[in-house]
């Protein structure tokens, strides 16, 4: 990466004027299953530092650890002078490691519990003072107040295994630098894993890293299998870094990466330009899916054309993935007559039946049960199909507040009860609307849930598309395997409003949204990779940044112009033949338009 890149370190700052009268809760968990649940309060809120500047950074460590010293003396003053029972440590320092040339940040290293006991709260980064660069952080801080352990060993929880213990680990292969990872700092290692470092790191030349023909898929694979032995199978399997066997018809290119890296700005665009639409009256509603493309560009390049998707309402990645066209996107928006849902449903309630793609529907969680449902006729096909080629699975996607619905449990219960290929695939976005995911549940997620159902489960980082697509596809050859459902929850973060009809600003800090956007985006992170081997620059993106915004633009202007769908369409495609009834309706609301023609 270029040296003016950001810095980019978590920890938590002190802010005593402004955080003094606030009271945090937390739910986080310790590895130690003692500690497991309990609830921690302090009045420091998390904060992400973003530094561009080296001497700022490394005032405020000083100025940290100075207020470390002051603190502890205090402290154990005030103990030798009383014997009170030991409370909340409301202005935790953090605390500095300096192991040879590497700082350690973290974020507060011992509150106290109300039994008096510490909670030692994990690394969240590590800042290389050779290179000035983020390296492979061993925990991660997403919306609420979990450290969650990063593991770089994809492993799906099976029913026959032993769970982790303490809080689940979340799969990574891609860290916020742009680099794979190795094991090295992982806050979680399964049992006999080996450990291969990775080459040292190059210095921030591009000089220094190994060229590939230009956009070669097939060379990119073997300078990364050679720089990262450790993720050598990983980067061996995965299917965004082999071509297409056919060009693309949107991009007219079987560069599979370079397509996952345009459709994530493309989808950016296009909620941009729509939620503006929104905005100015010309759309009745939109919901955008900013800082989750990963998750839909991720899982959707993971399954086949023949896979089944049932959608909550944040998924149109997944369908623009399968070919869904920028006009059809618009031409469903703006409810015209080319909109294959002929103007019954709201904007952004998609479907199409070509690409398996089932219609979205506005009430949370209905589309679990109906997916269950469908994976169990696909079970039945499957049986009689010859070739593995042939067979497939039912996914369906929700958000952790679809966690809380009775849909959830009947579908985990029936899919695991009888035995069908399914991926249930949790987006954690922090928030259910305005509820952030502390009010949601108490218990370690929702992946935690897999297991009391007798299922194959999974824990991934939603913001780096090569975990989430290493993940969904073992996932799915695991379904297909065992004829057995797997759950995956993705932790990610909804960048936007939840829809608009929501002012997020209203529940949540803007500056943690700013925060989040500056340190954990996934565009970004595909970028820093792209950019790390030469194959993407600040120009080049901005092209295509600039295309794919004409791009919707021009579909969106096309569609406003476009006619409504007939009238008439109102009475078909319920039944094969249309019944009396119907016929009756349809004739008297003619009769109605004609006799108050002005008023329609």
């Amino acid at each position: 990466m270029q040296k003016s890149a950001s810095i980019l370190l978590r920890h938590q700052i002190r802010t005593f004027q402004a955080s003094r009268n606030t009271t945090y809760r937390s739910f986080s968990t310790s590895n130690d299953n003692s500690l497991s649940g309990r609830r921690v309060f302090s009045s420091v809120p998390p904060v992400v530092a973003v530094y561009n500047d080296e001497e700022a950074f490394e005032e405020d460590v000083k100025v940290a650890f100075q207020q470390q010293q002051q603190q502890q003396a205090a402290a154990v003053a005030k103990k030798k002078s009383s014997k009170s029972v030991p409370h909340s440590n409301s202005c935790a320092p953090v605390v500095l490691h300096q192991p040879n040339d590497i700082q350690k940040v973290t974020r507060p290293s011992a509150q106290l519990l109300p039994d008096g006991k510490k909670k030692h709260n994990a690394n969240v980064a590590i800042v290389n003072q050779e290179t000035k660069e983020l390296t492979s952080p061993s925990y991660i801080l997403f919306a609420g107040d979990t450290n969650i352990p990063v593991t770089s060993v994809l492993k799906i929880v099976t029913p026959g295994d032993d769970v982790p213990s303490g809080t689940w680990p979340l799969f990574r292969l891609l860290d916020e630098n742009g680099k794979f990872r190795d094991s090295s700092n992982d806050g979680y290692n399964p049992p006999k894993t080996k450990h291969v470092p990775n080459m040292p790191p190059t210095t921030a030349s591009h000089s220094m890293i190994p060229s590939t023909t230009k956009h070669d898929l097939n060379d990119l694979r073997t300078i990364l299998k050679d720089q990262c032995p450790f993720q050598s199978k990983e980067i061996e399997q995965s299917g965004l870094l082999h071509p297409s066997p056919h060009p693309f018809p949107d991009t007219s290119s079987t560069n599979t990466l370079l397509r996952a890296h345009v459709h994530m700005i493309r989808l950016r665009q296009m909620d941009n330009i729509l939620q503006n639409a929104q905005r100015q009256g010309r759309i009745s509603f939109y919901m955008t899916c900013r800082g989750e493309e990963s998750t839909h560009i991720g899982s959707a390049s993971a399954l086949q054309s023949q896979d089944t998707i049932f959608a909550q309402y944040r998924e149109q990645g997944t369908l623009m993935w399968r070919g869904f066209s920028l006009d059809q996107f618009t031409d469903q928006c703006f409810s015209n007559d080319a909109d294959l849902g002929k103007g019954r449903q709201m904007p952004v309630h998609y479907g199409c039946r070509a690409l398996n793609f089932h219609t979205i529907s506005s009430p949370l969680g209905t589309q679990l049960p109906q997916a269950v449902g469908a994976a169990y006729k696909l079970k039945m096909d499957n049986e009689t199909l010859p070739s593995e080629d042939k067979k497939s699975i039912a996914i369906a996607y929700f958000g952790d507040g679809c966690g809380s619905t009775t849909d959830f449990h009947s579908a985990m219960n029936f899919a695991a009860t009888l035995s069908v290929p399914i991926i249930f695939f949790c987006r954690n976005n922090g928030y259910a609307i305005s509820t952030p995911v502390q009010d949601q549940y108490a218990g370690d997620g929702i992946v935690s849930r897999g297991p009391a159902y007798g299922m194959a489960s999974i824990r991934v980082d939603g913001n780096d598309i090569f975990a989430v697509h290493a993940a969904v596809r073992e996932a799915r050859a695991y379904a297909l395997h065992h004829s057995a459902p797997v759950l995956i929850e993705a932790m990610t973060y909804r960048q936007g409003h939840h829809s608009t009809s929501d002012d997020s600003s209203r529940y949540r800090d803007t500056k943690e949204l700013q925060s989040i956007s500056d340190t954990a985006d996934p565009l970004k992170r595909l970028s820093a990779f792209l950019e790390e081997h030469g194959w993407m620059d600040d120009a080049s993106a901005a092209a295509i940044r600039n295309e794919e915004r004409k791009a919707v633009l021009t579909s969106m202007e096309s569609a406003e112009k476009r006619g409504k769908p007939k009238l008439t369409t109102l009475f078909e495609d319920v039944y094969y033949d249309k019944p009396g009834h119907l016929i009756q309706q349809e004739r008297q609301l003619m009769e109605h338009i004609k006799k108050y023609p002005n008023q329609y």
